[in-house]
């Protein structure tokens, strides 16, 4: 009996419904035309999805943001992950740019679920062999999965806007930290651009009730860049941007990887001090949350070429190896 040789398993990347511009262009970075997948929202809720070509034995991609609306976005991405696996997929990858649920990572009170750990724990039931994220909320939720977790960060990325900037450089520029659990993330935006850094010490317990008590660091006369991983309701950020300008900041502006932008976060930003918010496409931005303010940096070109090095078997940490730096006065 003659057996025909078996082609070697090819990578398709597959979008859902939570950010299919950004997917597209991770598929143009890759290479690759995004698969045909078909998703259905019955009346009642209930999604059906279908695979409409052959991917047996392939190595598969699924990009999906677990972003507003969360829950509806999450089954899709466990059902596409079901499908996936009984249509006999060699590997299942998620691409997740927006891992929602990631704030809830402990038990900051009694009784209290962790919803980031079910989620992981979801995925690896499902059948995921790997998760790509982009800056998770704690960079700890790695350890909710026993599957391998590559996880990429932005920081490079949004500060080439500000190290684009010739109004900006390192002797009249001070990084801020919205409160001091963000010590950590604007020391590495800060170590990128080469300006010091300052915190605002801010002890409210949720982001609705933010009240900065004072400007740890001098700010005075200086370009503050505010830096955070999700603006949701935007009122901690423009709090934190009036307390900069009244500690004397000449100009402020703000970084964040994740636009969630909840209720009215975009009215807050336009009353704000805030100059410019520079954000990430993790999460597609409705028209009616526009702002003039906002700047978008894509993350197409970080996430297609980790799934190029990926498929390829090669180490992802060659994307985080270019320094910057701002130029001094």
């Amino acid at each position: 009996m003659v057996v025909e040789q078996v082609e070697a398993g090819k990578m398709k990347v597959f979008a859902l419904s939570s950010n299919r511009p950004l997917a597209e262009k991770i598929a143009r970075v890759a290479g690759v035309e995004l698969g045909k997948a078909t998703v259905n929202h019955f009346s009642d809720g209930e999604i059906q999805i279908s695979i409409d070509e052959s991917i047996r034995g392939d190595e598969l991609f699924i990009i999906q943001s677990v972003s507003d609306p969360v829950n509806t976005n999450l089954m899709e991405l466990l059902i596409m992950v079901d499908a996936a696996r009984r249509a006999s997929a060699a590997k299942i990858n998620v691409v997740i740019p927006y891992y929602g649920y990631s704030r809830a990572d402990r038990k900051a009170r009694s009784r209290e679920p962790i919803t980031a750990k079910l989620v992981a724990s979801l995925l690896q039931m499902d059948g995921v062999s790997r998760v790509i994220a982009l800056d998770l909320h704690a960079a700890q939720l790695q350890g909710f999965f026993d599957i391998p977790v590559d996880h990429l960060q932005s920081d490079r990325l949004l500060a080439s806007y500000f190290e684009g900037r010739s109004d900006l450089t390192a002797d009249n520029t001070v990084v801020v930290a919205p409160d001091h659990a963000g010590v950590s993330r604007a020391r590495r935006l800060a170590e990128l651009l080469g300006t010091p850094i300052a915190i605002i010490d801010n002890r409210s317990e949720t982001e609705n009730a933010a009240h900065p008590d004072a400007v740890i660091g001098d700010v005075t006369g200086k370009n503050a860049i505010l830096v955070d991983d999700i603006i949701d309701t935007a009122v901690r950020i423009s709090v934190s941007a009036q307390a900069l300008r009244n500690a004397g900041a000449a100009h402020v502006f703000a970084s964040a990887t994740h636009a969630v932008l909840s209720g009215d976060a975009t009215k807050h930003i336009d009353a704000s001090p805030l100059e410019k918010v520079v954000v990430s496409d993790s999460i597609r931005i409705p028209a009616e949350k526009q702002s003039d303010k906002f700047v978008v940096m894509s993350v197409d070109e970080l996430f297609g070429r980790a799934i190029t090095l990926i498929y390829n078997e090669q180490p992802v940490d060659q994307l985080f190896r270019s320094p910057l730096k701002m130029q001094q006065q």
